[in-house]
């Protein structure tokens, strides 16, 4: 009888430690906020124009959020502020500095 009351704590072991790898799984992949406000959406239009100036030659979206190691909704608040303000071009269907 004692055994069988140690391999059921044992079953239910695993189980509970399956639950908090879901809950420490579910916590870690949530985004944070994308915060949009005229400051950050300035700093992210920096990072887009630094990464055209570097790499001379035109880019997708893509290669853009990959080169200013932000999100691709990160670049294209940034390719926003810069299209508004003339400084970016379309390019064969890539961007580049105008």
């Amino acid at each position: 009888m004692a055994e069988k009351k140690a391999t059921t704590k044992k079953a239910a072991a695993p189980k509970e430690a399956a639950e908090k790898k879901a809950t420490v799984k579910k916590a870690a992949t949530k985004k944070a906020a994308l915060v949009i406000n005229a400051e950050t959406v300035g700093f992210k239009a920096g990072d887009v124009y630094q990464a055209l100036a570097t790499a001379e030659k035109a880019l997708t979206v893509a290669e853009i959020a990959k080169a200013a190691k932000i999100t691709n909704e990160e670049a294209l608040l940034g390719l926003g502020w810069l299209l508004k303000e003339g400084k970016v071009a379309d390019a064969e269907g890539k961007l580049a500095l105008a």
